[in-house]
């Protein structure tokens, strides 16, 4: 029998094909993502461990205690001069800058080893310091300040702030990958000197150790806590380079590789339908050979011959395609890694091709080519060799199978359906996710119920287009079992994909009313180091994309029960109205408009000149300033003058609104636009909009990797609607070529193949749409619900553009099989075994 799978997979490696593809593409997947998980815990490594990539022996202290144990120069003193070791580093760090204004920069300075072996970073001009009026910079701080060798640097910093020295700079080193470093400036200087800005009460961060050449580092290791056990120090942590990176990697982790198990979700999305397609195919290649393996049967050939001869098959298939999905991972992560080593910021990626990614997609790929043909090659040997002769009998609704397999589905269905119910009423994301996940289940597993009659439905739309359209109608229900189980692979997908959109949108929706309601206005810039006047609203007025600025000046305090005292601004009404987004808020004389949360029913509001009490009016925003026209101002008098010891001096705020047509994009530029043009930093602009833009911009990267990794699964399921549609030509190929001597054209087969795929490909985009629509919206509800107003926003254009897609992938999916189907001649299909 093993010859005779052999000699089937030989004569019909072309039937193998998509079932091949398919399983390549979900083991590409699933290893590609383990290997990046380990190529990101690799990189991480190369990144932290920069620090310790000279040192042998690193020791830790511990802060943690009642009563810290630190690391100070009698516990280098132990460990310097024991045998084996050839030199110490006593790391000191503390946080400087440099600089005025916002040319201010800010970095970290770290001590100097004596023993300069163990110095962490590469000096790619000059020499390290050597005094202590001397300090070396990183290349990039250097590049961006303007320095060389010879600038001279004003450093302040410590842990009071009142250390300041100036040195010179003698070197500049390359920038450290360490992500406790990247981003700031990185400075060396001597022991001495970075014990100015350091916190001497914690002691050293750490004491690495250089051993001598031939030096055993366990034995090193061992010698140097029994002495410090020895000196009452036992408690401190000794640990070899590599034991510190990991110890380091593990915390920035958090010990969950959260990535991962997000990828591996999406990994078994696509393992599934790989399944479901896989499955689909051998159950048509075994039906195809009823009469074969019947003859088998009776030529003396057992049951348990015949079902190993389909295992064989299927995992000879699966060894194939699960070794080339592997290698074509490795390519596709190496060629990533590659382009990542290009960029300076992460040159320090590296590929790490662990052999559990290797095994588990070899396995994973070869178990679920193998488990999927059980059904298949069990149902190849479950009748007699007489009866085989006859068509096998589908898993129905009406059979036994049939009847078990719809009350299973009917059951998780109602129950699923509940819990998702109960999950979007409670905004409970716990109780609807399950609810979730059951209840789609149930909707796979009833698909022979529905998906028949639905393509049955949706036939009578290709009867106008004569006999190719109604052939098509009859052909595409012809096998309810198989057309539910194609259906159901791209059913997946596509809700997958549609609940992502449609959860996304409603989200945008939701947040858009979180924010308007928390901030009064589209932007506000926040006054920093100077008053803000008339011509710098001009100013923000001329920066493209603002549509109004008006300048909110102080006009004096006032003091409530709630929240203490408040600074309250002056504005005109007409003013007001052009930058407040509700517009139920309206300014009048002897009123003052106030934040939520506050209840009272009159405030007292004290200026330079007088004082007014005031009706207050609550606003809906918990982020408005206290408000009051621009004439009770000037009763007023504006601000009474602070005292010479105040420490915060509030400054007039500029409010804008925007354009609506500004995309999440262009929000984010105006923020820079409007830094640079009013001299501030970007942190002093807010305001809904730009809240908005970076809740946009997380969603839409969100959105672009989820529906870009649910994509695989649509591509399996396409490849199992032309495997489908590739097999059912080769079962129909009497009755296509009946058709054919009958006077049916090349391109009415053509087109009655197309119509065929296009019925089960767009019934399933249809089902997934709508099913994606409501899970999107009742998985927003869950999530969004405890804080904020959901109401379901659809996004018409882009569930069209799924819908498009689908049906014009069902359309290319029939292109090969119906040019195969319309090559036949009609004698020789008639005389086709």
């Amino acid at each position: 029998m093993l010859q005779v799978a052999l000699a089937q997979v030989r004569l019909n490696a072309r039937r193998f094909i998509a079932v091949s593809l398919a399983v390549l593409i979900a083991v590409g997947f699933l290893t590609a993502t383990l290997i990046i998980n380990s190529s990101s815990k690799a990189s991480l490594t190369q990144s932290v461990g920069q620090s310790y990539r000279n040192a042998d022996l690193i020791l830790n202290g511990n802060l943690f205690r009642s009563d810290p144990l630190v690391l100070d120069e009698d516990t280098a003193a132990i460990v310097r001069d024991l045998p084996g070791v050839a030199g110490s580093y006593e790391v000191q760090q503390g946080y400087v800058s440099f600089g005025t204004g916002r040319d201010t920069v800010y970095g970290k300075l770290d001590s100097i080893p004596e023993y300069t072996g163990l110095f962490p970073g590469k000096v790619t001009d000059g020499s390290l310091p050597v005094s202590d009026g001397e300090v070396a910079v990183d290349s990039d701080t250097a590049e961006r300040a303007g320095l060389s060798k010879g600038s001279v640097l004003s450093l302040t910093g410590g842990t009071d702030d009142s250390a300041a020295v100036e040195l010179t700079v003698t070197a500049l080193v390359a920038p450290s990958d360490d992500p406790t470093s990247m981003g700031n400036a990185q400075l060396y200087a001597t022991g001495a000197t970075a014990a100015l800005f350091a916190n001497t009460e914690d002691g050293f961060d750490t004491i690495q150790l250089a051993l001598a050449d031939g030096a055993d580092v366990n034995e090193v290791r061992a010698a140097v806590e029994q002495e410090l056990s020895a000196a009452g120090m036992g408690e401190v942590v000794v640990r070899t380079a590599a034991e510190q990176t990991d110890v380091l990697v593990a915390m920035y982790t958090g010990g969950d590789d959260a990535l991962t198990i997000i990828l591996l979700a999406f990994a078994a999305v696509a393992v599934l339908v790989c399944a479901l397609v896989v499955s689909n195919t051998f159950s048509v290649l075994v039906a195809q050979r009823t009469r074969e393996l019947a003859l088998l049967r009776c030529i003396g050939a057992e049951r348990s011959q015949i079902r190993r001869s389909v295992i064989v098959e299927a995992l000879i298939v699966g060894i194939v395609a699960s070794v080339a999905g592997v290698l074509a991972a490795v390519a596709l992560v190496g060629g990533i890694i590659a382009y990542l080593q290009t960029i300076p910021e992460s040159g320090f990626a590296t590929l790490a091709v662990s052999p559990g990614s290797v095994v588990a997609g070899l396995v994973v790929g070869v178990l679920l080519t193998v488990l999927s043909a059980l059904v298949p090659a069990r149902a190849a040997t479950a009748v007699a060799p007489l009866a085989a002769l006859r068509p096998a009998e589908d898993v129905r609704a009406g059979t036994k199978r049939g009847r078990v397999r719809l009350a299973i589905g009917l059951v998780l269905l109602a129950g699923g359906a509940a819990l998702l119910a109960a999950g979007a009423v409670s905004s409970d994301l716990l109780v609807a996710l399950p609810g979730g996940i059951l209840s789609f289940v149930g909707v796979l597993m009833c698909a022979t119920l529905f998906v028949p009659g639905l393509v049955r439905a949706v036939g009578r739309i290709a009867a106008p287009l004569g006999v190719p359209g109604k052939l098509a109608a009859v052909n595409a229900v012809r096998n309810p079992q198989r057309t539910s189980a194609t259906s159901s692979a791209l059913l997946i997908g596509v809700t997958l994909v549609t609940m992502m959109m449609t959860g996304a949108a409603t989200a945008r929706t939701s947040l858009d009313d979180v924010l308007a309601g928390e901030f009064p206005v589209d932007v506000s810039v926040a006054g920093q180091d100077r008053p803000f006047t008339a011509a710098d609203a001009d100013t923000a007025r001329a920066v493209d994309g603002v549509q109004d600025a008006v300048l909110v000046p102080l006009a004096g305090t006032t003091d409530t029960e709630e929240y203490g005292a408040y600074d309250v601004y002056a504005l005109d009404p007409a003013e007001a109205a052009k930058v407040l987004q509700d517009s139920d808020l309206v300014l009048t004389d002897n009123t003052i408009l106030m934040p939520q949360g506050i209840k009272s029913e009159t405030l007292t509001v004290t200026g330079a000149r007088s004082t007014a009490e005031l009706k207050v009016l609550e606003s809906n925003s918990k982020q408005l300033r206290p408000l009051i026209s621009a004439d009770t101002a000037a009763k007023l008098g504006g601000p009474a003058p602070l005292p010479a010891s105040a420490d915060y001096v509030p400054l007039p705020e500029l409010w804008l609104s925007v354009e609506e047509t500004l995309n999440t994009s262009a929000l984010i530029d105006l923020r820079a636009d409007l830094a640079e043009r009013l001299d501030v930093e970007e942190y002093t602009v807010n305001g809904s909009a730009i809240e908005r833009a970076a809740f946009d911009q997380v969603i839409d990267v969100l959105l672009m990797v989820v529906t870009g990794l649910l994509g695989v699964a649509v591509v399996i399921a396409l490849v199992g609607v032309a495997n489908t549609l590739s097999l059912s030509v080769l079962e129909r190929t009497r009755e296509s070529s009946l058709l054919r001597a009958l006077g049916l054209t090349r391109g009415q087969l053509r087109g009655m193949l197309a119509l065929e795929a296009v019925l089960i490909a767009g019934v399933a985009a249809l089902m997934g749409t709508v099913l994606g629509s409501v899970y999107g919206w009742l998985g927003a509800q869950s999530a969004l619900g405890s804080f904020a107003s959901v109401e379901p926003s659809v996004p018409w254009l882009q569930l069209l553009g799924v819908l498009a897609v689908a049906l014009l992938a069902g359309l290319a999916a029939s292109v090969l099989p119906a040019r195969r189907a319309a090559r036949l001649s009609p004698v020789a299909g008639l005389a086709a075994d």
